[in-house]
C-alpha cells in the first residue's frame, strides 16, 4: 500500500536496459504480492500445480528475474522482517480488504462476470511464509543475492543505496523516498501491457525513475519535510488527516516547515507523530555483507520448477538462456577491457 505521492511526484521513463550494470535493492514482499495479484488465469484463479499450490508468485520470479539479468542489472530482493508496532492497524484493514473482496471474487464468479471477478481477485493476494522460503530457495538456485531485513524491506533496501551496496530501490510504493533511497524505480517488475480494470483499454507500463534529490529541489522541501507530508496524507504507520491529499499538504508544510504547524492551524492530532517520524528517519536496518551473483544451477532450477510444481521444461530452458546470455556478455565484456 504504502504512501501516495504521485500528485507531486515527476518519474522520468526508462527502459530495462538503462539500467545496466547497476545494483537495485528490489522490496521483495512488494513484488512477490505484484506476482500474486496480476499472474492469474482469466476468472481471476492465480496459478497452480496439481497439489493446488499457488505457482504465481514463481512464475514472475524467473521469467521476470531472468529480463532482469538479460538487461545486465544486477538485482538483490530484499525480504520483510519483524512489522513495526505502528503496522497493525495498516496489516488489520489489509486482512479487512482481502476478506471482503474474497466474497466479491466469489460472488462475480457464480454470475459469470469475469471481468470484475479477476478484478476483485486481484486483491485477495495473500504472500505466506512458505510462499517466501521457496522464492528465496529459487533465487538462490539462480544465483541472484537476497536479504534478510529486521524490520521493513523498503527501509533496508533504502538504506543499501545511500551506503552504495545497491544503486537505487525497486519498489510501487513512495515509502523508500521517505526512507531516504536516493533513487527510486518504479514498474520494474510489471513491465508490459496491461488492461485497466473496468475498460476495454490497454496501456503499456515502463519503468520510471525518481531522483530523491531532484524531487525535493522541485518541490523546494527537505527530506524531512517530505517525510512529513507523508504522515499528513498517511503511511502504512498513521491514519492522515481526513481532507488532507498530498497537495493541500506540501501547502501546509511550506507554510509551517512541520507538522505541527499544520495540526495547530485545523485543530487537527496526529497519534503516534515522533515515533512515525522515527520509522523514517531513523529505522531499524542491518550492514549488508559483499553481495555475490553467481551462475545459475539450471538442472536445480528445473528441479524444483519442473518436478516439483509442474513448470513447463521448455519455458524454464527459455529463462535459464538468458542468464547464460547474460553470463556470456559480461565474460565478453571483461575480455574485452583486458584486450583494451
Amino acid at each position: 500500500m504504502g504512501v501516495d505521492l504521485s500528485d507531486l511526484i515527476k518519474p522520468a521513463p526508462r527502459t530495462l536496459v538503462d539500467f545496466r550494470g547497476k545494483v537495485l535493492a528490489i522490496d521483495a514482499f512488494n513484488t512477490l504480492y505484484q506476482f500474486l495479484a496480476i499472474i492469474r488465469q482469466p476468472d481471476g484463479t492465480p496459478l497452480h500445480d496439481h497439489h493446488g499450490r499457488v505457482t504465481s508468485h514463481l512464475s514472475g520470479l524467473i521469467y521476470r528475474t531472468s529480463n532482469f539479468v538479460e538487461a545486465g542489472i544486477k538485482p538483490v530482493f530484499v525480504f520483510d522482517g519483524v512489522a513495526p508496532r505502528r503496522k497493525a492497524r495498516t496489516i488489520h484493514a489489509r486482512v479487512e480488504i482481502k476478506q471482503r473482496a474474497e466474497r466479491e471474487w466469489r460472488e462475480a464468479v457464480e454470475v459469470g462476470d469475469f471481468e470484475k471477478a479477476r478484478t476483485k481477485a486481484m486483491q485477495t493476494s495473500r504472500l505466506t511464509s512458505e510462499m517466501v522460503e521457496q522464492s528465496q530457495r529459487l533465487l538462490e538456485l539462480l544465483g541472484v543475492p537476497w536479504v534478510q531485513a529486521p524490520a521493513e524491506g523498503e527501509a533496508e533496501a533504502s538504506a543499501m543505496a545511500r551506503t552504495g551496496a545497491a544503486w537505487g530501490v525497486a519498489s510501487q510504493d513512495h515509502d523508500a523516498l521517505l526512507f531516504g533511497a536516493p533513487v527510486l524505480v518504479k514498474n520494474l517488475a510489471i513491465t508490459g501491457r496491461r488492461k485497466l480494470p473496468r475498460k476495454n483499454v490497454f496501456i503499456e507500463v515502463t519503468p520510471e525513475e525518481i531522483e530523491l534529490e531532484a524531487t525535493l529541489r522541485d518541490l523546494g522541501i527537505t527530506r524531512e519535510q517530505l517525510v512529513d507530508i507523508g504522515i499528513l496524507v498517511g503511511t502504512d504507520f498513521n491514519e492522515g488527516v481526513k481532507g488532507i491529499g498530498p497537495k493541500k499538504a506540501l501547502v501546509g508544510i511550506r507554510k509551517h516547515g512541520r507538522v505541527e504547524g499544520v495540526l495547530g492551524e485545523i485543530g487537527a492530532e496526529i497519534e503516534g507523530l515522533d515515533e512515525v517520524r522515527a520509522i523514517f528517519l531513523d529505522p531499524r536496518v542491518e550492514p549488508v555483507g559483499e553481495l555475490a551473483w553467481r551462475p545459475a544451477q539450471p538442472e536445480k532450477v528445473k528441479a524444483m520448477l519442473c518436478d516439483e510444481f509442474d513448470f513447463s521444461p521448455e519455458r524454464i530452458d527459455q529463462a535459464l538462456a538468458k542468464f547464460d546470455v547474460a553470463r556470456e556478455a559480461k565474460r565478453q565484456s571483461s575480455l574485452d577491457v583486458f584486450s583494451g
